[in-house]
């Protein structure tokens, strides 16, 4: 093709065409036009971009691995420009470039970049506002990304959490209908032997000694079977209900109680005491144990709502350092049991607020710890500490893991890099933090060696009111 059909080309193109005619030629002198089939790539991930493209026809696309998978990311047709613009630091694309069908391009390579600023002063500004645009594409779909794969992860943990509660509770509802039942029976057989005041007072006070007691111990399963095995023993030698062992072992009546009313009434009036006694202990067990699930759910509910921060409004507010550590400990907790780690939190008496973005501040605490608990091995610990050193609070998430790399310790903040296998990590995470630490005038500094890592987070205190 001619110097001067390439030129008429340019001159038609939808974002080079607006500039002055000399600058259009200045591209059509310098500029390499290429053909590029289906399927070929124009630049390959983590290989150096080669220069500013200007697409003629054809359609180019970039995908990425990340955290949900291989996705496009960006694409580009005839008359769009792409690859290395004036002032850009672009090295390599964090994707292949690929030709999804015939393509043509033209080429200002790397070398003549700076010549085409100092020429070309319209077309370069046209570039720039290109560059930028791109820029808050990138950075608006991979925050969109990375926040689907934090909300994934907490959505999964606490799924998890909620399991366990909410299992307890259907199971202990399930199983009260038969228990009052069983209390009823027991209350018609005891009220229709029609005991004395002093003997009711007797089966009373065991009673209130049981309901004091319920699960007053964790025991071992093997430690609960021999209670149980002991109490069928003391029953079956006394020609008793041995029924009633199981849910009188679960509380902390002794054998020198049960002795004690077993001396003061028959044993038919004995075995109703018991039943009643072991029937009202199971009800109150069960209600007992419905309560405490409910309210670990609603501990739940109430902690990943002030991790959202979502009764927040969207001005910079004195924020409680404290709580929304203790927030974000409370979503992660399922992934620290799963892989057998420790987390604790020590935080500074009276520590003062920062100024900020609740929500924010909850996703650099959550990146952070999710990232340490990637680091650690099983068994491993996670400490968050926070306190004041003069006019600023410093937040410290500390792992004893293998430790960073010192190779590779420049480049952790970088878009893109991660060191996780594909589809673990969009290698965001920490350019986030940066992100959302920027927008808090706040500083993150790092210290690694292997068997310590610790992240400080540095945030101005919020100024009083």
């Amino acid at each position: 093709m001619s110097a001067k059909s390439l030129l008429q080309r340019l001159s038609e193109h939808r974002t080079v065409g607006a500039v002055p005619p000399q600058e259009i030629t200045w591209v059509a002198e310098h500029g390499v036009l290429r053909h590029f089939d289906s399927g070929s790539v124009l630049t390959s991930k983590d290989t150096q971009v080669e220069g500013l493209h200007i697409v003629l026809t054809g359609h180019l696309t970039i995908h990425v691995d990340g955290g949900t998978g291989r996705r496009k990311v960006m694409e580009w047709h005839g008359g769009d420009v792409t690859g290395l613009m004036p002032y850009s630091r672009l090295v390599a694309p964090p994707g292949n470039v690929i030709a999804e069908e015939p393509t043509e391009v033209v080429t200002v390579y790397r070398k003549d970049m700076p010549e085409m600023i100092r020429e070309c002063q319209q077309l370069t500004a046209i570039l720039v506002h290109v560059m930028v645009d791109r820029a808050r594409h990138f950075t608006s779909s991979y925050l969109h990304d990375e926040k689907l794969v934090s909300l994934g992860k907490l959505a999964a943990g606490l799924a998890h959490e909620l399991n366990n509660p909410a299992s307890a509770i259907v199971r202990s509802a399930g199983a009260i209908p038969s228990s009052v039942s069983k209390a009823a029976s027991a209350s018609r057989a005891l009220g229709s032997l029609g005991l004395t005041e002093e003997r009711i007072a007797a089966v009373e006070r065991v009673r209130a000694t049981c309901l004091t007691g319920v699960a007053p111990v964790i025991l071992s399963p093997l430690e609960q079977q021999d209670r149980e095995d002991a109490i069928c023993r003391w029953l079956e030698k006394r020609g008793l209900d041995l029924s009633t062992a199981e849910a009188l072992a679960e509380t902390n009546v002794t054998f020198e109680i049960m002795e004690q009313l077993a001396a003061s009434m028959d044993r038919e009036a004995f075995n109703a005491s018991l039943r009643w006694i072991a029937a009202d202990c199971v009800i109150n067990r069960l209600t007992s144990e419905i309560q405490e699930a409910a309210s670990r759910i609603s501990h739940l509910v109430a902690a990943i709502k002030g991790f959202t921060e979502m009764d927040r409004s969207s001005f910079p507010e004195p924020i409680d350092i404290r709580q929304g550590l203790a927030n974000t400990l409370t979503v992660l907790r399922a992934k620290a049991k799963g892989k057998s780690a420790s987390m604790s939190m020590d935080v500074e008496e009276a520590l003062p607020a920062v100024n900020g973005f609740g929500g924010e501040l909850n996703q650099v605490w959550a990146n952070l710890i999710d990232n340490a608990l990637d680091a650690v091995q099983s068994g491993g610990r996670i400490e968050l500490k926070a306190n004041r050193e003069r006019d600023v609070v410093v937040v410290r998430v500390i792992d004893n893991g293998s430790g960073i790399p010192a190779e590779i310790r420049d480049r952790i903040f970088d878009p893109f890099f991660t060191t996780k296998p594909v589809g673990e990590g969009t290698g965001l995470g920490l350019d986030i933090v940066r992100r959302l630490l920027q927008r808090h005038n706040a500083q993150i500094e790092l210290d690694s060696i292997p068997g310590r890592t610790e992240f400080r987070v540095i945030l101005p205190i919020a100024e009083a009111r």
